[in-house]
């Protein structure tokens, strides 16, 4: 059973793993376990059926979709690609399935930088998020299409109540996930994953944040590093998908088998190829 850094606490204290979109799905391609209960979105369900097609994968809340993934469809990224031919295409790991699979390679919010830096040639496809992208684009000498998409939980921080924050907290370092804003990254002491921000919240020394990313990320937080206070950079930073996951479900999709995931062989086919592209290059990056 994997969860979301984003579930509600009751979820995220059950699983067998928690972590970001990315590491679930890694590490659920790694295991021996036949059946994965994924406990997130179906766009994260999906990308772990990709990597591991010879697993059943279960997404306890049928409903639980992605408001950003749904941003963009195949047929406008086909459309875009016949417009921009000699693009390369860097598709966001929050999207649909269809949408990888006319992709060159995906990437995540941690590592979406080294990617785009790291793909041939001068000109790339950026989907969907509009605010990943423009944070990408200020460290990349390249052309950089980038589709108008956007989450809509984090889009809604504004900058001025991340100010007022900072003011009232002048010791406190705004940790902040790069799906805000420009003006709200902008404001940042460091802008990286869920997981990023977990890991450096916990090892950093000094004993206020406030953070820049949806509230289900408070419950990690605080089990990590209980002696250090946690700021919400907004009032209700909730997204109402990731929060459709109640124990309820995850009991009836133990015990009934509820939702598989199902993909078409093509699908998974195409789709795979850019997602283990990222998981390649990303590792190169590292090294």
């Amino acid at each position: 059973m994997l969860a979301h850094n984003y579930q509600r606490a009751e979820i995220q204290e059950i699983a067998d793993l928690t972590g970001d979109s990315y590491e679930l799905s890694v590490r659920a391609s790694r295991t021996d376990a036949a059946v994965i209960v994924f406990c997130g979105v179906r766009f994260m369900a999906e990308s772990a059926k990709i990597l591991s097609p010879g697993k059943t994968v279960l997404l306890p809340n049928a409903d639980a979709g992605c408001p950003m993934a749904d941003m963009i469809s195949a047929e406008e990224l086909g459309k875009l690609k016949s417009l921009h031919p000699d693009a390369y295409v860097v598709s966001y790991v929050n999207t649909n399935a269809d949408v990888k699979a006319l992709s060159d390679v995906c990437c995540t919010s941690s590592n979406a930088v080294d990617i785009v830096r790291a793909v041939p040639g001068n000109t790339v496809i950026f989907v969907p998020d509009k605010n990943l992208g423009s944070y990408v684009r200020r460290f990349v000498d390249k052309e950089m299409i980038i589709w108008d998409g956007y989450c809509p939980t984090h889009h809604h921080v504004h900058p001025e109540e991340v100010a007022l924050l900072k003011r009232q907290h002048p010791g406190a370092l705004f940790l902040c996930h790069p799906e805000c804003r420009p003006e709200v990254v902008g404001l940042a002491d460091m802008v990286t994953s869920t997981s990023g921000i977990i890991r450096f919240a916990k090892e950093d020394t000094h004993t206020e944040f406030i953070i820049g990313t949806e509230e289900g990320i408070l419950y990690q937080l605080r089990k990590n590093s209980p002696e250090k206070r946690f700021l919400i950079a907004s009032n209700g930073f909730v997204c109402p998908n990731m929060k459709r996951t109640r124990l309820e479900d995850v009991v009836a999709a133990l015990e009934q088998g509820r939702h598989e995931i199902r993909l078409s062989p093509g699908i998974i086919e195409k789709a795979r190829i850019p997602l283990e592209r990222m998981i390649a290059m990303g590792a190169a990056a590292t090294q």
